[in-house]
């Protein structure tokens, strides 16, 4: 399935990774504490959003870093998405 995101709106996605302890057992992401870091898979198109106009930054396939309670979190095909406004996105996460 394919998401359209609406306005502002931004379809980030948690990467898997798992976790070893010091004792050698592994954490799914699932069993830690919520990431604020995530790729972006989808973005809306921007436009007047409360009277004002908005125009998007991020593009998919950025890295982001957002706001820890932004958003609300969907699973769809079996994939756990959030879906957060762009303004709740604190930075963009560049590769040195």
């Amino acid at each position: 399935m394919k998401l359209k995101p609406l306005f502002d709106k931004v379809v980030v996605k948690q990467p898997e990774e798992t976790e070893q302890t010091v004792g050698g057992i592994f954490l799914p992401t699932s069993a830690k504490e919520k990431q604020e870091i995530a790729e972006v898979i989808a973005v809306g198109e921007g436009g007047t959003v409360d009277g004002k106009e908005v125009k998007m930054v991020v593009k998919v396939g950025d890295r982001v870093l957002y706001s820890k309670y932004a958003g609300s979190t969907f699973k769809i095909d079996g994939e756990e998405v959030t879906v957060i406004k762009q303004s709740d996105i604190l930075a963009l996460i560049e590769e040195a």
